[in-house]
């Protein structure tokens, strides 16, 4: 039987989102399909699979995408879909621990391109806000102030999120240097 959950999820929280796909599936719910905000389940035996969440570093129809994935898959992981570049994967849980970033450098090159996405977001987020404001101030376009306010709050929570995610990269970061 299949279930639908809607739910939302910062992309700074991935690891959130990993750990109630994981609680999903210790309770017989195993992901078999998404969407924005949106999680397609089929029940099945409990703790069946491990789930794990990565931004690509390419658009998911990229050749390089494409062959990282059959990679993937050569492992024995299996790949359930994408919501723009952020790619869900599940592995048996029977198969050994499921990683999919086997050290810091590669944990730490994950958060970076997040980080890369966020920045390149924000000044066009924050550009769009201030044409929308001045669309405003000219003319008295309602829409306008409504798109615009909406714009810088988006904005705000970008910023949020770039902050979050680079205190996590100077985590790791210090952390590699603890190990060395």
């Amino acid at each position: 039987m299949r279930r639908t959950i809607h739910k939302w999820f910062w992309a700074w929280d991935f690891e959130k989102e990993e750990e109630w796909l994981n609680e999903m599936s210790s309770k017989g719910l195993q992901l078999v399909g998404v969407g924005f905000c949106k999680y397609v389940f089929e029940e099945s035996l409990v703790d069946e699979y491990s789930y794990r969440l990565e931004l690509l570093e390419n658009r998911i129809s990229s050749l390089e995408s494409t062959s990282y994935i059959e990679f993937l898959e050569e492992t024995g992981v299996e790949y359930i879909g994408s919501v723009f570049r952020w790619s869900y994967f599940r592995k048996k849980v029977a198969a050994g621990k499921f990683e999919i970033y086997s050290d810091l450098d590669s944990k730490i090159k994950h958060y970076k391109r997040i980080l890369k996405l966020f920045i390149l977001v924000t000044p066009i987020n924050l550009i769009s806000s201030f044409n929308n404001l001045t669309m405003y101030i000219e003319n008295r376009l309602t829409p306008s102030i409504v798109i615009s306010m909406l714009g810088f709050l988006v904005s705000f929570l970008l910023g949020f999120g770039i902050f979050k995610v680079s205190k996590k990269i100077i985590m790791l970061k210090k952390e590699k240097s603890i190990q060395e």
